[in-house]
């Protein structure tokens, strides 16, 4: 039996998904968040399928998929969004998302989305080629909880003593911290690292 968590902070979309999800698997055990803080509490109960809104009241943008990936790699993530520009499309499975559902979808096709990722497949609609953003996307997505917290500490242009402030660590667990955070994205120093993510911009 498919256990599923939809996180979505609007209840007509989520009553929607719900009934997508009801097609898709009949069987399966839904469960309903409004916030990524309640989707990464129910991911600590083993999980088939996340179907995570990019734009909830304690997240937005790719942020929040990129923590939950870090956190739960083997749960398959289907992205739903009212932003369909392929751009977004792209960051989002570069990241790791297993699907992508824009919220114009008719029922019918979120039911064709949930079932191919519940099978193990990837669904999306069709996007552009962009391989150098693609692989941006991918150099992030490869970045713990705590460095991508420090990413976000370096392009908010804090000292690493102020990042292991907010963290609750040690200024040298910061710079060690670093140097993964350095070698993952393929840059030599704070200001590379600063520049990639500004382009990615995880908060769009």
């Amino acid at each position: 039996m498919d256990r599923i968590v939809i996180a979505d902070d609007h209840p007509l979309f989520r009553a929607a998904l719900r009934s997508a999800v009801s097609k898709a698997s009949p069987e399966a055990t839904i469960e309903e968040c409004a916030s990524l803080a309640e989707a990464r509490a129910a991911l600590r109960t083993p999980t088939d399928l996340l179907l995570l809104d990019l734009k909830l009241s304690d997240s937005e943008g790719m942020a929040g998929l990129a923590a939950v990936r870090a956190e739960h790699p083997v749960v398959p993530v289907a992205v739903v969004s009212a932003s369909e520009e392929a751009s977004v499309v792209r960051r989002a499975l570069a990241l790791g998302a297993a699907g992508f559902i824009p919220k114009s979808a008719a029922l019918p096709q979120m039911v064709e989305a949930i079932t191919a990722v519940l099978a193990g497949d990837a669904w999306a609609p069709e996007t552009p080629e962009a391989a150098g953003e693609d692989d941006l996307a991918a150099r992030v997505g490869s970045l713990t909880p705590s460095q991508l917290r420090i990413l976000e500490g370096l392009k908010a242009g804090r000292l690493n003593k102020q990042i292991a402030f907010d963290l609750g660590v040690s200024e040298a667990t910061i710079k060690a911290h670093l140097t993964s955070v350095f070698r993952k994205l393929g840059v030599y120093n704070r200001t590379q690292a600063v520049i990639l993510a500004q382009q990615m911009d995880l908060t769009r």
